[in-house]
């Protein structure tokens, strides 16, 4: 079914990544559920979309509640609009070293990063079944490819989402259904600003061979590829990394 006739929902979609996929979308004509926790980037969030305020909705939501997460899907995405593209972008990280991370920082991300991108994929898959298939895309990190430092909580939940991705488009391809991961190295959101800090900025730029940032829409660009049915419709299982050349560099030049 063409993506036209359904419906997308991003989570995290009221900033950074998440927001510049729906963007995307929505200027391609598509319709957009966007799905996010703060109250206060969603009504941002329709203000900067509103010219797109025929195919977007907006609710809150926080992907670890699993019962309030069906009951949006069920409220929102109607028999006539069915589900064709899910984005898992909802996540949060810390810059913490491994000796001082502590077990609830480690179950909290769990939680959020994969438990939360498990349960609506679950959902979200189910319906695709009955409807004729569509495209999943996890958004990872090359922290979940590399060992990063202070990356141990946030770097196993991102390289689960790998793995996941990989069982995922290997039980659902036969319904149609395409899952792939996009991996963002260093991209310039609120999450980034937060968790690297001046010094953490200044050392992962020197560490990119393109030496900056990536931006949220250059992120956006390959999510939508995958989830473009004729773009991208011999792809699934696949991790690809948006990240300025980082994960393939080795020593870099003076």
């Amino acid at each position: 079914m063409p993506e036209s006739f359904g419906t997308t929902i991003v989570t995290g979609g009221a900033s950074g990544i998440g927001l510049a996929t729906a963007c995307w979308l929505l200027a391609r004509g598509r319709s957009v559920l966007v799905l996010d926790q703060s109250k206060a980037n969603l009504e941002a969030a329709k203000a900067a979309l509103n010219e797109y305020s025929a195919r977007v909705d907006f609710a809150e939501l926080d992907v670890t509640d699993e019962s309030r997460m069906l009951e949006v899907i069920a409220s929102h995405v109607t028999a006539d609009s069915p589900l064709v593209g899910l984005v898992n972008s909802a996540g949060y990280g810390k810059d913490i070293p491994f000796l001082e991370t502590s077990s609830k920082v480690f179950r909290d991300m769990l939680e959020v990063n994969l438990v939360g991108t498990f349960s609506i994929s679950r959902e979200v898959a189910r319906r695709m079944v009955t409807s004729g298939g569509g495209s999943i895309v996890h958004i990872a990190s090359v922290s979940g490819l590399i060992g990063n430092k202070g990356r141990s909580a946030y770097g196993a939940t991102k390289a689960a989402l790998v793995n996941l991705t990989q069982v995922m488009s290997n039980e659902l391809a036969r319904h149609g259904i395409r899952v792939n991961c996009v991996c963002p190295g260093p991209i310039e959101t609120p999450l980034a600003a937060a968790a690297h800090g001046g010094a953490g900025k200044k050392l992962w730029e020197q560490a990119v061979p393109m030496k900056r940032y990536g931006s949220p829409k250059e992120v956006a660009s390959a999510v939508g590829f995958l989830l473009d049915a004729e773009a991208s419709s011999y792809v699934t299982g696949q991790v690809l990394s948006v990240d300025g050349g980082f994960i393939g560099s080795g020593l870099l030049p003076d």
